[in-house]
């Protein structure tokens, strides 16, 4: 490509004499564009979807480390003909856990100095096979510092005439054998595989509530070299609560209670919940239990501070969510949209009818109390960061629209239009827009007079009706609680899922954000696909993938299974739906994997490269400004430096 001097801008030739900075001499230039060429043509990396872990980190923990069955697969092809289905079993088990299960095997008697040249031989050849699609400098840059060097020679040793390489690599091992080191090599290669195994993770919403340690699944992905999240309404709730918004302080210390999770709260953020467990034990004297008073107190807190909330934002038309005002106290009943229902109690010693969404003294003091607590503490506030840093509430993904919940629609299937911030939005905009209030909320100073109204707008996100985090009419936590007849606790979903189902639907989605390939598809998590039912993950003529399939156990019965997960490789996609994970000693102990089942949906009829990725495009747009830096110097536009 020949460019006369003409043909550069300024602004050109200013961008084209910074990149020379980087490559200065024309030699430079031509490697770079040789090596970028080299990466394009290569496999794509293996990407991993996740969604709905509502803080079951065990089970996290172990999918996470067999990346959805991918280890198992690298561990077959490399042994299916030479190795039993037991011994593959063990290689599977230490790559997942190398420490718990090096400590097991020595306590079996079975670790010994021939047991360590076996083990180490097999998990190089695991290795080799995991870093074949990547070049050398990629997988060098992924290497543990520790090991760099061993791992770089023993991966890339080359065949000889003399068998001088082999004594060499033989030597190596060795000598990790004799000086005890070789324990910490396992464990490096562990993690090097593991990581190879999966180029990217998507974690598609809803990391917290329910399951006992959140907490540490976040602490775990903080680890991780590539993950995005795409936040659901539980994260954007435990967000608003670190943003300051009393009502999502509430509502978090009213689910954490609900679940018997207090730990996570007290021990984990180091959020006192004394003072209300001691204002619950006081004032809800007809509870039979602390926990159920401490439910009810709180819940009574919370569904006073959203009444506020629903008072201050009429845009919001929430106004059927005022119940608290609506109950009468003679006859046990509540009206709930023109109808009276009876009421399991209408023990509220806090409520005055007259004024029902006004705390009390000792309300007031306690959410003053939690409000300090979320503020100060440190580790929640590294985690929301974290979610802010790597989460959005959409993602686009190499031709792929991920979020959690849905797009909303009218009843016509057309895009519903909702006011945020003042501005009547929809679609894509409403996501943006979202999303921008969504990082104001917990960003923007104390003294910015529209914070307030930005950190409500993060409980409208968690359960308004026309949320795109939440998907439904409302939120029935009051008649779930307090009334007898259960077709109130019905929540309606918005039509997106009764649209999601038309692949016209799910197209016109993905043209909205700009998603125009046939191999586009939406992914999508939040309502538990019910496979005892016969529902199927993958609906719209495989458009929609919906991957939230039942981690949480409390959604185990209902769903049959205990969570999907999807695997796009270089040859397509595939949904793994998975059995209930029992614990990690048992995973240790017998080797047992959690039992998944593997459905290709998707084959590409050649293999996906990483030109046809979203990296491939950024790549393809670097060799053309190189390409005009090389020109630019073969045209004496801009002067090399001499090579040395």
């Amino acid at each position: 490509m020949r460019i006369s001097p003409q043909g550069y801008s300024r602004q050109k030739l200013e961008y084209l004499s910074l990149l020379a900075e980087k490559y200065p001499t024309i030699q430079d230039v031509c490697t770079e564009i040789i090596n970028l060429q080299a990466i394009l043509n290569l496999p794509k990396g293996t990407e991993h979807f996740m969604s709905d872990l509502h803080g079951e980190f065990e089970a996290f923990y172990h999918i996470l480390n067999n990346c959805s069955g991918v280890i198992r697969e690298k561990v077959d092809l490399v042994f299916a003909k030479s190795l039993p289905e037991k011994e593959r079993s063990e290689i599977c088990t230490l790559i997942y856990y190398p420490e718990q299960k090096l400590r097991r095997l020595k306590r079996e008697g079975i670790v010994n100095d021939d047991w360590y040249r076996t083990t180490l031989r097999q998990l190089i050849e695991v290795c080799k096979i995991t870093a074949s699609k990547y070049t050398r400098s990629k997988v060098r840059k992924a290497l543990p510092k520790e090991f760099s060097y061993i791992i770089d020679e023993l991966l890339h040793a080359q065949p000889d005439e003399d068998n001088n390489q082999v004594v060499y690599h033989a030597k190596i091992i060795d000598t990790l054998i004799s000086i005890d080191n070789a324990d910490e090599f396992i464990v490096a290669l562990a993690s090097l595989i593991k990581r190879l195994a999966v180029d990217h993770l998507h974690i598609v919403g809803d990391i917290f509530d329910r399951g006992p340690r959140a907490d540490s699944i976040m602490d775990l992905l903080m680890k991780h070299h590539a993950v995005d999240i795409e936040w659901g309404n539980h994260d954007i709730l435990w967000m608003g609560a670190a943003s300051g918004n009393e009502a999502c302080i509430a509502t978090v210390v009213k689910n954490s209670v609900a679940a018997g999770n207090m730990a996570i709260l007290e021990n984990g953020y180091g959020i006192s919940l004394r003072r209300l467990a001691m204002f619950a034990k006081d004032t809800y004297t007809d509870c039979e239990n602390p926990k159920d008073a401490s439910l009810r107190a709180i819940a009574v807190i919370m569904l006073k501070l959203e009444g506020q909330m629903i008072e201050r934002h009429p845009e919001y038309e929430m106004e059927d969510r005022l119940l608290l005002g609506k109950i009468d106290y003679q006859t046990q009943s509540v009206e709930i949209e023109g109808t009276s229902y009876r009421m399991k109690t209408v023990f509220f010693p806090t409520v005055d009818p007259a004024d029902p969404y006004t705390l009390t003294k000792e309300e007031r003091e306690i959410m003053d109390a939690l409000k300090v607590d979320f503020r100060e503490s440190e580790r929640l506030h590294r985690h929301m960061q974290f979610l802010y840093e790597k989460g959005s509430i959409y993602k686009c993904y190499n031709q792929n629209l991920l979020f959690h919940g849905c797009i909303p629609l009218n009843e016509d299937g057309t895009l519903a239009t909702v006011v945020v911030d003042g501005t009547p939005v929809s679609g894509r905009e409403l996501m943006d827009r979202s999303e921008q209030l969504a990082r104001k909320a917990y960003f923007s100073p104390a003294w910015d007079h529209k914070k307030d109204s930005y950190t409500d707008y993060m409980w409208y996100l968690w359960s308004g009706k026309n949320s795109p985090l939440f998907g439904r009419s409302k939120m029935t936590t009051f008649e779930r609680m307090f009334v007898e007849d259960q077709s109130t606790w019905t929540e309606k979903k918005n039509p997106y899922y009764s649209y999601c189902d038309s692949e016209v639907t799910c197209q016109m989605l993905l043209w909205e954000f700009g998603l125009l390939t046939p191999y586009s598809h939406i992914i999508n998590g939040h309502v538990p696909v019910r496979a005892s039912e016969g529902e199927s993950p993958v609906k719209a003529n495989g458009k929609l993938i919906v991957i939230d399939g039942g981690f949480c156990k409390a959604y185990h019965r209902a769903t049959g299974i205990a969570g999907y997960t999807l695997i796009y490789n270089s040859h397509g996609m595939r949904i793994m739906s998975h059995e209930p994970f029992e614990t990690t000693e048992k995973a240790v102990e017998e080797n047992k994997d959690i039992e998944s089942h593997s459905n290709r949906f998707e084959t590409q009829v050649e293999r996906v490269m990483v030109m046809d990725t979203d990296n491939g495009n950024r790549i393809s747009d670097r060799i053309y400004e190189l390409t005009l830096l090389l020109n630019a110097y073969r045209q004496g536009i801009l002067v090399p430096k001499r090579a040395d």
